[in-house]
């Protein structure tokens, strides 16, 4: 980050708070740490510096802790991780790994994964949290440039509740002793409920709620599917706001698909991601694949390179993975909803709608996050690769995210409009892809939400449906199912089963509808008479050519001439007189 990227970011992208993350090691050195990141904090303090320059608040963010708090790499440790090469004998020389089925987080002890819970609490890790956030405060109380300080990053969804929010009671006191001016944001945990967190804290100012909403570990959809998703995210932050208080989305982007390289960690990826192919870059000279690297830069003439996660990311042949590219759809495939299965992965260039879909997402995520919410941190500003879906910058430059000085435009106040109102939008039955077992349960478990029954009464004749009649119930029970329940965050995906479909539409400045290549016969020809043009002329020109070659060409007139059915007349004039079409004086006579 230099003084220019910040510039960049108030002037350009008209950015008033960025969220800093750091290491806790920063100021409480570890283990293997110690000596890493000599200096960072001077750089952090000139970055400070820069930001009240150009009137740009931050969020101090503790992003790592000791030990993990959920196994990701970005908290400073990978946790639950193994070498499986010894495992494979072919082919030879292949280094494997296991990260994602096997993985855990010990910042707040060591996690049992047969009871799923931590039987022995690690209190000498959450005091040293707790000294990590006093030396933060102590070193930054008055620097005007900090709105606040969020204590820890994503702790994951295993973390025991109860320790965890007296961890956060702890930090705040921390805060408001020594820097009561300071806002103080807690990470859901992954688990946005207000039954977990309705009231807690109730009453103490400048608190608020961190969530991270993402996009990239969906399922893969239509650009329907991800735009009411993107619109719906609003009725959840509305109604933590009521039971809570101020909510922030701390993380989101652009991203529909898993495919930015090394998205969940080096030549890893979670299982069975990315779930679509991808779409890939020349990967150049990117600043984490430097020549000071190992195996770096990228050799051109290699396919991808071990040692081997459970998922795939990684580059190949001097190429990159990035995120997939959206393609135009005909209106009849706007409303079959499922384009998305077969596009390529890099758009044609005459189809390509990437500018348009991410457009109006922006809007529609940035209308649900604003209309509620108390504000917004795009993840990240900047990426060594070129992905506009993971660079706000980039982003900005594309037009995709409006760089205005106010979020009050009728593009944004207006950009859920048709999914608020849930016009020409249902929920019916995946027709192509979707096993009948899948599809049973989702029908199966609709229809009990919908009439209140239970396995008993339902399962007996939903089983005896064969697959059209099954597709035709589940229209009737996940449309009925997802329109009484969106408002309440509901998605129509039913394992799979579903998708969302809509009517085409013309209800902004993009063509939304994209007529495939064909000829288009005007004046009133019809597609027969077309046809037999066209045969005749065929017809026609193949005549004319035969007839040059017999004029022209005394071995083809020849080879004609002697063929059985014109052995009687191979000398006459039809074929040796200066006047015939099929000859001339020059043709030779034929014995």
């Amino acid at each position: 980050v230099t003084k220019e990227h910040v510039r960049e970011l108030a002037e350009v992208g008209k950015v008033n708070s960025m969220r800093l993350p750091v290491g806790d090691f920063m100021y409480e050195p570890y283990g293997p740490f110690i000596g890493c990141t000599d200096g960072a904090l001077e750089f952090v303090d000139d970055l400070l510096d820069w930001c009240h320059e150009y009137n740009v608040t931050i969020l101090l963010d503790v992003h790592t802790m000791k030990d993990s708090q959920n196994g990701f790499d970005n908290s400073g440790e990978s946790q639950g991780w193994e070498w499986t090469t010894e495992y494979n004998t072919y082919p030879q020389g292949m280094s494997t790994f296991m990260h994602w089925p096997i993985r855990t987080a010990s910042w707040m002890g060591d996690f049992n994964r047969t009871s799923m819970s931590y039987p022995v609490i690690n209190h000498a890790n959450i005091a040293h949290a707790r000294n990590v956030i006093q030396k933060m405060v102590d070193r930054y109380q008055s620097h005007p440039a900090i709105l606040g300080l969020e204590p820890l990053n994503e702790p994951w969804e295993h973390t025991p509740i109860n320790l965890l929010k007296q961890f956060y009671w702890d930090a705040y006191l921390i805060v408001k002793q020594t820097a009561p001016h300071w806002r103080f944001v807690m990470h859901d945990s992954f688990r946005f409920d207000v039954n977990i967190w309705g009231g807690f804290m109730s009453g103490c100012p400048d608190r608020a709620l961190d969530t991270h909403i993402y996009q990239a570990w969906n399922w893969p959809g239509s650009k329907t599917t991800f735009y009411e998703g993107a619109c719906s995210a609003r009725n959840g932050i509305g109604a933590m706001e009521v039971a809570f208080g101020p909510v922030i989305v701390g993380e989101w982007s652009l991203a529909t698909d898993n495919c930015a390289m090394w998205l969940n960690g080096f030549n890893d990826n979670n299982s069975g991601y990315p779930m679509m192919p991808c779409k890939y870059v020349e990967c150049g000279s990117v600043p984490y694949m430097g020549d000071d690297q190992p195996g770096a830069p990228v050799d051109p003439s290699k396919p991808k390179l071990g040692p081997f996660g459970t998922g795939e990311s990684g580059p190949s042949f001097g190429l990159c993975p990035v995120d997939r590219d959206w393609s135009k759809e005909t209106d009849a495939e706007t409303e079959a909803g499922d384009y998305w299965r077969y596009a390529p992965a890099k758009a044609l260039e005459h189809r390509d709608a990437t500018d348009e879909v991410m457009t109006l997402l922006a809007r529609k995520k940035i209308h649900a996050f604003s209309g509620v919410g108390h504000g917004f941190y795009f993840w990240n500003f900047r990426t060594d690769l070129y992905e506009p879906q993971w660079n706000y910058m980039q982003a900005v430059e594309r037009g995709w995210i409006s760089n205005a000085d106010n979020l009050s435009n009728d593009h944004i106040n207006t950009a859920c409009k048709r999914e608020d109102s849930g016009e020409g939008y249902n929920c019916v039955s995946r027709r192509k892809g979707v096993a009948r077992e899948s599809l049973f349960n989702g029908v199966f478990w609709s229809k009990a939400q919908n009439t209140g029954l239970g396995w008993g009464e339902l399962a007996p004749p939903l089983k005896l449906l064969n697959m059209t009649e099954l597709e035709d119930e589940g229209d009737i029970q996940f449309n009925r199912y997802w329109k009484r329940e969106r408002s309440k965050g509901a998605t129509c995906d039913f394992g799979g089963a579903a998708m969302l479909t809509v009517a085409a539409t013309t209800d902004d400045e993009f063509t939304d509808d994209w007529v495939e290549d064909v000829i288009i016969v005007k004046q009133g020809v019809s597609a027969s008479s077309t046809l037999l043009i066209s045969l005749l002329c065929i017809v026609v020109g193949g005549m004319f050519g035969f007839v040059s070659a017999m004029k022209r060409s005394a071995k083809f007139n020849v080879a004609v001439r002697k063929t059985k059915v014109l052995r009687s007349v191979r000398n006459s004039a039809v074929f040796t007189s200066s006047r015939s079409l099929l000859g001339s004086e020059t043709m030779p006579l034929i014995n």
